[in-house]
């Protein structure tokens, strides 16, 4: 099964929260219960990279998923990454429901400055 896309646009510093609903069919009348397995969701900066965040995850019965990244986490994010949603199943079996993509945009309010030293400096003569 691939799981399905979906994007994150993130604005770096702020608070985010996903919910995601799965079904097992087309028609949306068959839930995937994810309460009997471990919901686990991290955004990395490439696919098998360093591990930049772990989301946490909240589980309403029988097949909702809430997805958060606290406004400190969505903070020490990197300009892009990668990032996804899976679920393990008791033995073993593991299922990704959905992937994507992470756009970062640099903050203005509470972002922090380059050091000085890092600053280019330019001379203006009148």
């Amino acid at each position: 099964m691939t799981p399905g896309r979906y994007d994150l646009a993130i604005y770096r510093g702020d608070t985010y929260q996903w919910r995601f609903t799965l079904w097992q069919d087309a028609g949306m009348t068959v839930p995937v219960d994810v309460t009997v397995g471990d919901v686990e969701s991290e955004i990395r900066n490439r696919s098998a990279g360093d591990l930049i965040v772990a989301m946490a995850c909240t589980v309403t019965a029988p097949n909702i998923i809430d997805v958060v990244l606290p406004a400190d986490d969505s903070a020490t994010l990197p300009t892009s990454g990668v990032w996804d949603l899976q679920v393990t199943y008791p033995g073993d079996i593991v299922r990704t429901y959905v992937a994507g993509r992470v756009a970062v945009t640099a903050d203005v309010t509470d972002s922090v400055p380059a050091p000085a030293a890092a600053r280019s400096r330019r001379s203006f003569t009148p």
